[in-house]
């Protein structure tokens, strides 16, 4: 399983013109081919109950601590205080993951008094600019009302990178920076609860692949991803979610390829680097495509999965269930990258 790890301990910025970016260490890959394929035994081998849990990203195996950062209670009240504020204004799902990574890299979750030049508050909100008074940038409903405000007002946010959303917000000398932060902002509206749809995820080592008789024993695990997507045909989308019962783009993948024996990374951006790489004209099903809304690995915001043909299956957008349709009849073809990601094959 591949997450974004930061260091840590978050840092705690102090100045905007000095700031220094952490390491950010992308984990292996580990991309293990389970063929799916008949065995010969007395019986079905017996399975661990599915666990559930309300998380953007699968939890971390029973016994084992989560990765990332650790928070302390107070950085873990002023995330909860941003969700909140959020929920009250009835601002998206999306919108609040994107305000707790701005706020994880802009303060580390703390309401500072002070930091470059008069920045201030969880979201170094500058009163010169317009944001309001010293005493409201470091109100955190105050001042997580006013970036819901302005995000909210940027056309096209929904459909932006979050590191490009946030930049537009808080348009900092670091625009990428916010990019590090979505995987552990995802894990920390986990932890919190506050993540609306629930994702039930087996044991590491009982995987919620198909049966062995599902498939013909010579199927391939492209095979049985699509199986498993197309048995998804017709579920709502929703946000953050990855089934069982609802899911978002990334999270369709994510299922399709684990129930063919493949983990993979939970968010769009980080499955474009996941598997070989091969020209999107030598495409085969169950090869993943990317739309981009800048051409490159660092705008991808879709992902689906290709079933050949010219066609594709995916889980698009709200009010849009999962759903087949041809490659060039929706998202802007434009913003489709020139390749495609083979889960599985070493890139």
């Amino acid at each position: 399983m591949a997450f974004l790890i930061p260091t840590l301990t978050p840092p705690v910025r102090r100045r905007r013109g000095r700031r220094v970016g952490c390491a950010v260490v992308v984990g292996a890959v580990a991309l293990l081919m389970v063929a799916v394929i008949g065995v010969v035994q007395a019986g079905p081998p017996p399975r661990r109950p599915v666990s559930c849990v309300a998380a953007l990203a699968p939890p971390p195996p029973p016994g084992r601590p989560g990765r990332g950062p650790q928070w302390t209670d107070e950085q873990r009240r002023n995330a909860s205080s941003i969700v909140e504020t959020g929920r009250s204004l009835g601002v998206p799902d999306r919108a609040r993951w994107i305000a707790v990574a701005t706020a994880m890299q802009e303060s580390s979750l703390r309401n500072l008094a002070g930091g470059d030049r008069d920045s201030a508050g969880l979201f170094q909100q500058r009163p010169s600019q317009g944001w309001g008074s010293l005493a409201q940038v470091r109100d955190p409903v105050r001042a997580a009302a006013s970036f819901y405000d302005r995000l909210l007002a940027v056309p096209g946010w929904d459909r932006m990178p979050l590191t490009e959303a946030a930049q537009t917000v808080q348009r900092s000398a670091f625009p990428e920076a916010y990019a590090r932060w979505e995987q552990p902002a995802a894990d920390l509206l986990a932890a919190l609860g506050t993540a609306r749809a629930p994702i039930c995820v087996p044991p590491p080592d009982t995987a919620d692949a198909l049966p062995a008789d599902a498939l013909p024993a010579d199927a391939l695990p492209a095979d049985a991803a699509l199986d498993f997507a197309r048995g998804q045909l017709g579920k709502p989308y929703a946000w953050g979610a990855a089934g069982p019962s609802a899911f978002d783009c990334s999270g369709l993948v994510v299922r399709a390829w684990e129930a063919a024996g493949v983990q993979l990374p939970r968010t769009s951006r980080m499955q474009a680097t996941a598997g070989a790489r091969v020209p999107r004209a030598r495409a085969r099903p169950g090869d993943l495509l990317f739309w981009s809304s800048n051409g490159q690995v660092s705008g991808v915001h879709h992902v689906a999965l290709y079933l050949g043909n010219d066609r594709i299956l995916e889980a698009p957008q709200a009010g849009s269930p999962v759903r087949t349709r041809d490659l060039g009849s929706s998202y802007d073809v434009r913003e489709l990258l020139g390749f495609a990601v083979r889960p599985g094959a070493a890139g």
